[in-house]
């Protein structure tokens, strides 16, 4: 899992994608941070992602640097505690001036389960169950 989390970070940005009804969406993330040995993100209650999340909590995400890709797949489960919200925002100070850990909005989901894939042309792919 930790080798997931240090990918994301690296590549700075990542695509995440849900689906809505039979539609898929996809948008860019940044935060990817480990908690409680769950790999977590976060968002705000009011997006339409996190709606989209908790009608089916099936996402994938995507992302690449230097020649390689990983793309993780899982379920995701809203974490509520003030705990988990404030981890998250202190790893992350620059979602402070949009989040707080008391405010209704803010939402810190992590992977219940996951596969990462770590693909690149010429190499085989490296597989992380978490």
């Amino acid at each position: 899992m930790k080798e997931v989390q240090a990918f994301l970070k690296e590549c700075g940005v990542y695509y995440l994608a849900t689906i809505d009804g039979e539609v898929p969406h996809v948008r860019p993330f940044g935060t990817a941070e480990i908690f409680e040995d769950h790999l977590y993100i976060q968002t705000g209650k009011k997006k339409d992602v996190y709606k989209q999340i908790q009608k089916n909590n099936n996402v994938e995400l995507c992302a690449f640097k230097d020649g390689k890709w990983i793309r993780v797949a899982g379920k995701l489960v809203l974490d509520d505690r003030v705990e988990a919200k404030k981890d998250m925002l202190d790893k992350n100070p620059n979602l402070r001036g949009m989040y707080n850990e008391l405010d209704d909005n803010t939402a810190v989901l992590y992977f219940e389960s996951g596969k990462a894939i770590i693909s690149s042309f010429g190499e085989e792919d490296k597989i992380i169950n978490f």
